[in-house]
This record gives C-alpha cells, structure tokens and sequence, in this order.
C-alpha cells in the first residue's frame, strides 16, 4: 500500500522491517510488564481493554496526509506513516507470543510452552508465502484491507477467550507462573548477565544477516520486489526448525557449516567484479543466510531457560531483532558510502562463532580463528577494491551510486552512473562525443525516434527520472526539459560528474519527489512528451505503471503528445501489462526494440510509444521499427488496487 509513495525503493522493505522489530520490542517490554507486575486478572483486563480499543481503529489502511513533513528523511516519514496506521494493532499481536504463552503455562503446568513459538513462526512463514501467491493475485487492495482487519477481530476474540479460560487456572499471583515441581527440579537458577548478552549478540546477528543479505541481493542481484520475502522466508524457517525440536540444530556439526559458508561467501565478494548468474549467486547468498540463521537461533534454542524467564528471553530476542534492523535500516545508509554492511556482518558472524565454541577444542578454536582472519581480509579486500575502482561512492536511503570511468583511450574514454546492478546513463569525456545521447538513449532507440517525430517549434517535455541526464542532450534552443526525480543524490551526480544538463542548450527543470505525486499536484502541463523512465536497481515502481497513472500522464499530454515507456527489464515482461491498460483506455502503442552495439554507445532497450489519436505508424521510420505489444490472455489491467507480479515474470 505505501511502496509507490517512496518510489519503490527496496530500502522500503528494510524499513518496514525495522519498524516491525521496533515495535516487537515495545510488545515484549509491555508482556514482561504485565506479567511481572500484575495479577492474572488486571493482566486480562488490561489486555483486553487495549484489544477492543484497538478495533475501533479498524479497518487498517494508510492514510498518505499523516505522512510527516517531507524535509524529513524518507525512512523517519515510513516509520511515522506505519506508526499511525498499523502501529496499536501490531503492538497488540506483538504481544502474542509472550502472553499466551505465559497463560498456557499457567494453565497446564507441566506444558513446555517453548513449541508454541516455533508454531507461530512457522504461522508467520505461512502467511508471508501465501501472500504473494494467493492473497496479491486475488484481492484489491481494499479488499486486502477488509479482509486483515475481519481477521483481526477473530484474534481479538480468540484471544479473549484463551485468557478467560487461562483465568479458570485459579492462579491470581503477581509475576510469572510458578511451574510444576518437576520442571523446578530441572531450573538451574535465572539467566545471568553473560547468558543475556549472549541472547543480544545471537539475535542481533541473526537480524543483521537477514537484512543485509536482502539488501544484497535485491540491490545487486536482481531487483524483484517480491524476491524480499526469499530471505524472511529462511529467517522464519530456522527459527520454526530450532525451537521445534533439539535435534534440527548440532552444535558440533554447524561449527564446520558456518566455516564453509561464511569462507564462500567471503570470496564470492571478493569477486564482486566478475558476472556470476543470478542461478549461482542468489542460491550460495541464500544458502549462507539460511546457515548462519541456523547457527544462532539453534544457540538461543539451546540456551532458552525455564518458562517462567521466557518473557524476559522473548524480550531480549527482540531487542536484538530491533538492534539489527537500525544497525541496518537506519546507521548503515548514513555511515557506509557503499554496500558494505554485508562484509561488515560476515566478520562479526565470525566473531559470534569464535565466542560460542571458545574452549571447546584447540582444532575448534584454531578453525574459527582461522575463520576470522580469512573474513577479516576478504572483507576488507572487498571495500578497498570496491572503493578504489569507484570515482564517486555516495549514498542515501533509496540505495547507493556510483560513478566510474572506463577505458584508458581518450577518444572512447566514457564515464557511467550506476545503482545497485543497472546503468542509469553514460556519457562519453572526448568533447566531440561528450553532448551525443547514448546508451537507452541513442537516436536508434525508442525515446530517440519519438523525439525525431515531435511537432516543430519549441517542445515541452516531461521525464520521470533523471539518471544522468542523458535526454536533455536532445534539447533545442526553446525547449523545456522538465525532470522528476524521486533521489536528490541523482540530481547531485547528474549537476556534478555529467555535462549533459549544463551543456543543455534548452531550459532545464528538476523537481524532487516522486513522479507521479508531483504530476498529480500539477496543472495541466500540456506536454509534447512525457517519458517514464524511473528505475529503482532494475524495477520499475509499479505505481507508476496502472492504470490510473497512465490516464494521469495524457492528462499531462497534448491532444497529439507522445507517452514513452521504458520497459526495458532483466526479470519482468512488462510488455503484456502495457498492452492490457492501452486496451482498456483505448490507446494506440506500438514497441520499439532497439539491439546493443559493442562500443557502448547504443544499449538494448525497450520502449513503448502510445498516444490518444495520433497514428504513429503512419511515420515510415517508426513503422519499420515498430513490433505489436504482446498481450496475455487471463492477465487482469494493474490498478492502484491490483498488481500481480508472479505472472509476469521471465522465468529463464
């Protein structure tokens, strides 16, 4: 619902993240509370109380006027916008685990509760798969809305009626359950300090891991936005597997996997250079992830103590969560210039393994050692190599860029701006080749030709997405080139290591924000052309690709203006998406491919060119390049409500 309000980017995901381990982390310090200090009865009362106050917030939805003051960092206006829209029922099931828990240990006094919290992640795993395969392909997104709140009031009462049948118990004490005496005989006394700290370090580790692997690869693998929920998925699985049962997770077996896997993955950064497969990258990062997971929830799982210390045990796992996501959320983007934070965490996961089996064999203790001085040098091996290779390294909340230079010719020297594992423009240094549009951009490609056709006379055109500024090279004296870009470190780039837009011989407009909100806050802008060429890593925002964005975009367009999309896409086959919505709107469109070259000037490129009534195919020059847009039977038009990816994607 909020993604197309931050432009797509995948640091979205990352938030949302943290916000939820944030509040996890106030759900647990308020179970502890409760059961810490209270009797049975005020604990039920109170909980109850806040659970029907809760629903009369219903039902959940965003609202985009409760975002914060747009001079705030992107990531404090999400947590700000989850807050007042999902905040009080989320901290409400938050709380779940820990209550029900402690009233199902007061209710069977002989019951291990511990089972139940590797049945609520694996719940969760459920729930996570099922919603890109079942629920977005099936349902609005009101619909979706409806549907989460009705189940919210089942909770709600479910959850009632688990306290007023724990409170039959007769246990009215303050404090935490009082268990059986043979489960008593089998305490060894409440966790200490180093056992607590232990507890921090394991799930801080294991909450860094997750996020920083997703980063990893959905910002330099491959950019599909349901590809975040992969490395949850394996986040949830090893937390069901460990706290299931014991014999899921060996200590003296995972000593050896977690060397193997963190020295693969540690070489594999340093290869950072070579073009390794999606096939082969995504299983090893996923593999890795997975392991280390094991490793450190197989540990707490191990070390959990006696029921009645499990609230303090959840909230000090939450801790750790909430402690891993602003490490990665939040002081990464800030501190780290580029995608470091995953040789960063290699090396304190290696740590983390040295201190748990410390002592428990000199070849044990010599391995993991070893382990930390070879992560120690192939992360720092990766950064510097990385660093050095880089003429510029900034980054920000919607990911890093990075501005190189190649080839040492100075006729074919050419400079390149990047995010993540896309070129977002390039342009050549020699001066008689430094103002030619390249790359997506060349005549020969889509965006080119539509220009060539414009009406004479002085042009007005639209861009969304700024790049390096590559189109503005088409400009005329008269003309108004009016960019939206969503980063302003793109604009920074674009101003300081490209000449396109200085060298631009018509008049040059950037606005930052979002494309489509900034044109829906617009008059009429009676445009020749307005391109759609926004990209986060290598994913369209979907937002702007519905239904209601491109009736937004004619109503930008003169009666004869051209809309040109770029759909150009490693993992995605837009193509039928744009046919379905030109259908139903009653456009024409024709695509033009264009074929890559091996001097870098011309790079393969898809665009879709549509219009309202101007027949495009009656210019020859467009005829002969144009090809039909592929339609899909069953495929329904993507709206602001409805979007489904799993049946556009290029499964190759």
């Amino acid at each position: 619902m909020i993604l197309p309000w931050f432009g797509g980017a995948a640091a979205v995901w990352i938030t949302c993240m943290l916000f939820f381990q944030l509040i996890l982390l106030c759900g647990y310090i308020y179970a502890h509370w409760l059961i810490n200090n209270l009797k049975a009865k005020n604990q039920m009362a109170t909980h109850l109380l806040l659970l029907v106050s809760s629903i009369l917030l219903l039902p959940v939805a965003p609202d985009r006027h409760l975002m914060s003051p747009a001079h705030l960092d992107p990531a404090l206006q999400l947590l700000y916008l989850l807050l007042t829209s999902v905040g009080i029922p989320y901290f409400l099931l938050s709380t779940t685990t820990p209550l029900l828990q402690s009233w199902y240990a007061r209710t069977y006094q002989r019951a291990m509760p511990y089972r139940l919290f590797a049945l609520s992640n694996f719940a969760s795993l459920l729930g996570l798969l099922a919603y890109p395969f079942i629920v977005e392909p099936n349902l609005t997104l009101p619909q979706q809305s409806m549907g989460w709140s009705a189940f919210y009031i089942v909770f709600a009462v479910a959850c009632a009626g688990s306290a007023l049948h724990s409170l039959k118990s007769g246990n009215v004490a303050i404090g935490p359950v009082e268990t059986s005496a043979e489960i008593v005989a089998e305490e060894s006394g409440p966790p200490g300090t180093m056992q607590k700290i232990l507890w921090l370090l394991l799930s801080t580790c294991s909450s860094v891991m997750l996020l920083s692997t997703t980063n990893y690869i959905t910002q330099n693998l491959a950019s599909i936005p349901f590809l975040w929920i992969l490395p949850l998925s394996l986040y949830l699985m090893s937390f069901t597997l460990c706290f299931d049962r014991a014999g899921w997770y060996r200590s003296k077996w995972y000593v050896w996997i977690i060397t193997a896997v963190l020295g693969v993955m540690s070489y594999a950064l340093t290869q950072w250079e070579h073009e390794y497969s999606i096939g082969i990258s995504l299983p090893l990062f996923c593999t890795g992830l997975f392991a280390v997971c094991m490793f450190c929830h197989g540990e707490l799982a191990t070390r959990k103590p006696a029921p009645r210390y499990l609230t303090a045990f959840y909230l000090t796992i939450s801790a750790g969560g909430a402690l891993g996501g602003v490490l990665i959320g939040i002081l990464a983007p800030k501190l780290l210039t580029g995608p470091f934070e995953l040789a960063l965490v290699l090396i304190a996961c290696a740590l983390l393994l040295f201190i748990v089996n410390f002592g428990r064999s000199r070849l044990t203790d010599v391995v993991c050692a070893s382990l930390v001085a070879g992560v120690l040098f192939a992360s720092v091996t990766y950064i510097y190599s990385f660093t050095k290779q880089s003429r510029l390294l900034v980054r920000n909340f919607y990911g890093w860029l990075k501005v190189n230079d190649y080839n040492e010719d100075p006729e074919d020297r050419y400079r390149c701006l990047v995010n993540g594992t896309i070129i977002h423009g390039i342009q050549f240094l020699d001066q008689a080749r430094r103002d030619k549009p390249v790359s997506y951009y060349s005549p020969e490609s889509g965006i080119g030709m539509a220009i060539e056709h414009l009406r004479t006379g002085a042009r007005r055109v639209g861009i969304i997405g700024l790049g390096a500024g590559t189109i503005s090279a088409y400009a005329r004296p008269g003309d108004v080139y009016r960019f939206y870009e969503i980063n302003p470190l793109v604009k920074k780039m674009a101003l300081q290591q490209f000449s396109y837009l200085s060298d631009c011989r018509g008049k040059v407009e950037i606005l930052i924000g979002d494309g489509r909100l900034l044109l829906e806050q617009e008059n009429n802008q009676q445009y020749d052309l307005l391109v759609v060429d926004a990209f986060s890593s290598d994913a369209i925002p979907i937002h702007l690709l519905t239904l209601e964005a491109i009736q937004l975009y004619f109503r930008h367009l003169n009666p004869d203006g051209i809309l040109a999309l770029h759909i150009s896409n490693l993992h995605l086959d837009l193509a039928p998406v744009i046919e379905q919505i030109r259908s139903t709107l009653g456009k024409q469109a024709i695509l033009i491919s264009s074929d890559g070259d091996d001097d870098e000037e011309i790079y393969k490129a898809d665009w879709v060119l549509m219009t309202s009534g101007r027949n495009l195919l009656s210019i020859p020059e467009l005829k002969k390049a144009a090809t039909e847009l592929r339609s899909r039977p069953n495929l329904r038009v993507w709206t602001d409500d409805y979007s489904n990816l799993i049946q556009i994607v290029k499964f190759h």
